[in-house]
């Protein structure tokens, strides 16, 4: 009796201590339900304009973008002896003073390496389309970004939404001659030293005659989320990967009705699958993009049952 007792105890030990670093990982919140939450509030979301939530891969740096005076920033945290910083923003560009984008970061497996969409200010002024842009983590700074060259990024075509999957691969949305519809998603395979195969469009079951939006792609590259242009519902879908090939996606509910005239995009999954993180955007008139955004928002849901289901 007194063995199961302690043995007990241990486990009952073990459970809260796990319980204790879920909610440091999450900022000290308590996990969300089956009904989306918003993230962190005052220190992620805030009175501006923020979307686009994520982490590395060891849960000790968290990235977003805010919008300050029509620069699109990315704000990074970092988990320094248990307890996480304050969000900076990062300076991506030379000039950043100027108006500029850094958004949709994406994190390499070690941490090291960010992908993310980007416009120069230079580029920004001269109103050219997005392209893929990375920084270098170096003695626990990031570095003044770069544009990924040819085949990733491309002159008179537009590269936004990257995101790098485990073995440093890249998928990507574009507007190349590849394309089905308006804009299609598109996988790079890496080649080691910074360099990239020419992007091949993932297919017929994902992309289609619509445009295809922001997509996240788990770093097995066994399933995706990617915004539902499937069904009339909107919001998300979900797609698994079987005998190597992507099936159609299923749109999956968030738990609650989806609000009019918001755009739901941003889909992320946390490092540890547990939680679902999306953003959403409104713009005031509708229908104006991000010229009238008013508004935007990061947040988060319990979605393991809706995997698991949809998978099955």
């Amino acid at each position: 009796m007194k063995n199961k007792l302690i043995y007990l105890s241990i486990i009952g030990l073990a459970f809260i201590l796990q319980s204790c670093k879920t909610r440091n990982s999450y900022f000290g919140q308590d996990p969300p339900g089956t009904l989306p939450e918003l993230f962190a509030p005052s220190l992620v979301n805030t009175d501006a304009i923020e979307i686009n939530a994520v982490y590395n891969a060891s849960f000790t740096e968290l990235f977003f973008t805010r919008i300050i005076d029509d620069r699109f920033v990315i704000h990074h945290s970092e988990l320094i002896d248990g307890n996480w910083t304050k969000p900076q923003p990062i300076q991506m560009y030379e000039d950043q003073k100027n108006a500029s984008v850094a958004i949709d970061p994406s994190i390499t497996q070690d941490g090291n390496t960010m992908y993310f969409l980007g416009i120069n200010p230079v580029d920004r002024s001269k109103g050219s389309k997005p392209d893929i842009y990375r920084s270098q983590k170096i003695d626990g700074k990031w570095q003044i970004a770069e544009k990924v060259g040819y085949p990733i990024s491309t002159e008179e075509y537009a590269e936004s939404y990257p995101v790098v999957v485990a073995d440093g691969s890249i998928y990507f949305t574009s507007d190349r001659p590849e394309s089905i519809g308006k804009r299609d998603i598109f996988r790079a395979q890496y080649l080691g030293e910074g360099k990239f195969d020419t992007p091949v469009n993932i297919g017929t079951e994902i992309n289609s005659k619509e445009n295809q939006r922001s997509t996240y792609v788990s770093p097995d590259e066994s399933f995706l989320i990617t915004g539902n242009t499937y069904t009339k519902e909107g919001g998300f879908a979900i797609s698994f990967k079987k005998d190597n090939k992507w099936q159609t996606p299923v749109y999956f509910d968030l738990g609650e009705p989806l609000e009019k005239n918001w755009i739901y995009f941003c889909p992320y999954m946390s490092p540890d699958n547990k939680y679902f993180f999306f953003s959403k955007r409104y713009s005031d008139p509708v229908g104006s993009g991000w010229k009238g955004a008013v508004k935007g928002e990061v947040y988060w849901v319990d979605i393991h049952d809706i995997l698991k289901s949809k998978r099955n």
